[in-house]
């Protein structure tokens, strides 16, 4: 049988075991899961948190991982500034980046999620206020949410990867992992 490992990414991992080459010492996953033969399905950037799905199986892992397949993503994004409904339109019916248009997607604003702190914290500006986005993608272009909200002129400050598909963050802490069925 499978495993399917669900995995909460703290800022400033590696989404990878090992991190050689490197001058300085980066934390990677094998700092929080010591399961042998589980690798990463998909990746998330160092500087992102959220969902990382590990597994021992070469086809889900190609399942969930590549974009032919269209899993949805959901992210929850702190945006510097309030998108008006001009951006939020731009970003439900698909953003022209330098490799093309992405894909619509669904968007929302969100009341703050109450996540827990992030180390290091989103600097606070007095006269800049942000908003909370819970946006779901079917793609995964490279910094693909970043670049969409900075293509409607509202950077992102935090970003939280909640779901994949039908598995989500929902009762996992940063750095804790938990074991799924994969058929569910």
């Amino acid at each position: 049988m499978p495993r399917l490992l669900l995995f909460n990414k703290p800022m400033n991992v590696l989404s990878q075991f090992t991190d050689r080459g490197s001058p300085t010492k980066r934390s990677t996953l094998s700092d929080f899961i010591d399961i042998p033969g589980v690798y990463p399905a998909g990746r998330l950037d160092r500087d992102s948190e959220g969902l990382l799905l590990l597994t021992d199986d070469g086809r889900l892992q190609a399942r969930i991982a590549d974009p032919k397949f269209k899993l949805p993503k959901t992210y929850l994004v702190q945006v510097e500034g309030e998108p008006d409904d001009v951006a939020i339109a731009a970003l439900a019916n698909g953003v022209q980046l330098k490799d093309g248009l992405t894909r619509p997607a669904r968007i929302e604003r969100v009341d703050d999620p109450q996540l827990w702190p992030r180390d290091p914290p989103v600097r606070f500006r007095k006269t800049v206020p942000d908003t909370w986005l819970r946006l779901t993608i079917t793609e995964g272009r490279n910094r693909q949410v970043r670049r969409m909200t900075a293509a409607v002129g509202h950077p992102t400050l935090r970003l939280v990867r909640w779901g994949i598909n039908e598995w989500s963050l929902d009762g996992l802490s940063p750095g804790k992992w938990r074991e799924v069925d994969p058929a569910r």
